[in-house]
């Protein structure tokens, strides 16, 4: 890449940006605006370093200047079609109106570096404040230090030293949703999603499991994807130790093992009973209507909305509390399970 003389990066241009990583200016426009045309992560990541390297801001910034505030809040989103944040993503739009401000929502679909790069893309565009949906890591937080932006963490599940934060309560929700199969009498109980000792969700459905002295069921990995989910229902059903209850710890994973089950002929909840978590509008017209436990979307996008206008910057961690909607794939409703203490 060019060189720049680093006394003149105070008043770097469109051009020297594109000098020093090598491509048009075109492309830093592109880059700069996320589109109209699409730019290669790695020719991406070349100009978002030479921003970075010389310090560049677009025009808008000097418009930002006159008027004091650009009235725009970022916000940073896994992926925007997953119903769970395209419901999060509406409640923050009208959380932000109500306040007189505009969202600019980015997808993420990969490493850490790639939401960092998302942050710095969202500062070039003079965000007055960002909502971060991502599990915290040294080059996001790297990222926000460096743009100065009033920042909130969305959708976290421990406190982050120094930055607000704002999640559900997995574990209470998933917890909630485990005691709740158990008083269906089912003593098998399986367990689709991620795998590892930080899932909060995966701990509330083990430690419910423990304390009413059940044995921990079968476990299948899945993203969180309908595709995720089919993948694990189809796996649990080939077990020789296959449950007689799952637990989801998302609703597009439910929806998956719902149709894994309905394809192997399996009663839906008569002998596998079924609860995912989220509170998405599809679980409400899945079949048999799925109970699921929901997030208070709503509260945390209000909430993150007033952390970002409060006049005082608080590290203030929240936890909000979930509920359990319960409706007929845990066999409410329905003819209880064999053997189930319900009258």
């Amino acid at each position: 890449m060019t060189s720049i003389d680093p006394l003149q990066t105070r008043r770097a241009t469109r051009a020297d940006v594109a000098r020093y990583a090598g491509v048009s200016s075109a492309v830093v426009s592109y880059t700069v605006n996320s589109g109209p045309r699409h730019v290669a992560p790695a020719t991406r990541a070349r100009v978002l370093e030479a921003i970075r390297v010389l310090g560049y801001r677009p025009n808008a910034a000097a418009r930002t200047l006159k008027v004091g505030l650009t009235k725009m809040f970022g916000v940073i989103v896994p992926d925007s079609s997953n119903p769970f944040f395209a419901q999060l993503g509406h409640a923050l739009e009208d959380a932000a109106a109500t306040n007189g401000y505009a969202l600019i929502m980015v997808n993420f679909d990969g490493p850490p570096d790639d939401v960092a790069g998302g942050i710095r893309s969202l500062a070039l565009r003079q965000v007055d404040g960002m909502l971060v949906s991502a599990q915290v890591s040294l080059p996001i937080l790297s990222a926000i230090a460096e743009t100065g932006i009033r920042t909130v963490l969305l959708n976290q599940f421990v406190a982050v030293d120094g930055i607000p934060a704002i999640g559900p309560d997995l574990y209470q929700g998933a917890a909630e949703a485990v005691r709740h199969l158990i008083w269906h009498g089912h003593t098998r109980i399986g367990y689709v999603g991620e795998l590892g000792p930080g899932d909060q969700r995966q701990r509330g459905w083990r430690d419910a499991l423990v304390a009413a002295g059940i044995p921990i069921g079968p476990m299948e990995p899945a993203g969180y994807s309908r595709e995720g989910g089919y993948a694990a229902g189809q796996a649990l059903l080939a077990r020789d130790d296959r449950p007689t209850a799952i637990f989801a710890s998302s609703d597009m994973q439910a929806l998956g093992v719902l149709r894994a089950l309905h394809e192997g002929e399996i009663n839906i909840p008569g002998e596998i009973a079924v609860v995912g978590f989220d509170g998405s509008p599809e679980s409400e017209y899945s079949w048999p209507a799925l109970t699921t436990v929901r997030q208070p979307v709503t509260d945390m996008a209000r909430e993150a909305i007033d952390r970002l206008l409060a006049p005082v910057e608080s590290s203030e961690f929240t936890l909000h509390t979930t509920t359990l909607i319960v409706r007929q794939s845990c066999g409410c409703g329905m003819p209880p399970f064999a053997g189930s203490p319900l009258p």
